[in-house]
């Protein structure tokens, strides 16, 4: 129950942080960029103690690198090993929901690096809660923080 509460406040946080960064957008509907240079940023967790970190490059007030990574509770990266039971697939439907996270991962960023807006950036059927952690920790790296 009170992790079900956390996430939904989490989420109400989310949509008050992007709905102010559209607020200072211009009219082509990009976000206020900080000054050049790398900048990282980190979501909340969910429910399953898992979090994203994403590192963004901004050169000529454009961003121009975009990396997101989401860690589990463990302090492993999700990655192709993500959804394994002793290093094997014990259950393939459940393996191939988990890859499909860890694909949505590059997808988010290369979208956010074409399109120049996290509001553009699409989630993924099946990758939703990795578009939640992309987008709070793309709000926390655009605070303008090195």
């Amino acid at each position: 129950m009170i992790a079900g509460i956390k996430s939904k406040i989490n989420c109400l946080a989310l949509s008050a942080v992007l709905a102010l960064s559209a607020a200072g957008c211009g009219g082509d509907g990009g976000v206020a960029l900080p000054e050049d240079g790398v900048y990282t940023g980190v979501s909340g967790e969910d429910d399953d103690g898992a979090y994203g970190e994403v590192r963004i490059t901004v050169e000529d007030g454009a961003i121009t690198d975009c990396t997101f990574v989401t860690w589990q509770k463990d302090g492993s990266v999700k990655d192709d090993a993500y959804g394994k039971v002793n290093g094997e697939i014990s259950n393939q439907a459940f393996y191939d929901k988990a890859q499909l996270a860890v694909l949505a991962m590059s997808q988010y960023a290369d979208a956010l690096v074409e399109f120049q807006s996290p509001e553009k950036v699409d989630a993924i059927s099946g990758a939703t809660v990795s578009h939640g952690q992309f987008l709070e920790a793309v709000a926390d790296a655009l605070d303008g923080e090195e």
